[in-house]
């Protein structure tokens, strides 16, 4: 496969990682190495299977659908009640990718403040779906403040 180093990932093995089977392994490669930025680490071309990784670090595995380890019926959208969260330094190039690509955004982007234990975290998300239909929250950190008082957030 293009652009395949066929080694480990550069920045070592993630202590969790998500293996999504899709479609057509060739169409996913696409969006996840053109529009999301990530590159091949390994392949295993005879079970149509990659392993990749982005520059900042994340990672995750696709495989082309064969049956095995599908615990229940697969019907498009695939991935339905998951989401997966994806966190970038800068999202913006991303953001821009999916614009000129005319990629359907499922939500946003947008700003939003969340209340973490005793404080709030900030972030900038969009919300896009694969080739497959999977769901990804594509977010950017944009810092913590402290919790407005009650009355204020009511």
């Amino acid at each position: 496969m293009r652009g395949d180093r066929n080694s480990p990932p550069k920045t070592g093995w993630a202590k969790m990682v998500a293996e999504l089977h899709v479609v057509d392994l060739e169409i996913s490669l696409a969006f996840w190495k053109d529009i999301i930025g990530f590159e091949i680490a390994f392949s295993r071309e005879e079970e149509k299977f990659v392993y990749l990784e982005h520059p900042e670090g994340q990672q995750i595995m696709l495989c082309q659908r064969h049956g095995r380890f599908e615990t229940g019926p697969m019907q498009p959208p695939l991935g339905q009640g998951a989401m997966f969260q994806i966190y970038f330094e800068d999202a913006s190039a991303i953001l821009d990718k999916l614009a000129s690509e005319n990629w359907p955004v499922y939500l946003g982007p947008r700003e939003v403040w969340r209340r973490t234990g005793d404080r709030e975290s900030g972030q900038r998300e969009v919300f896009v779906q694969d080739p497959d239909g999977y769901l990804l929250m594509l977010a950017q950190n944009i810092g913590e403040r402290a919790l407005l008082p009650q009355t204020a957030r009511s």
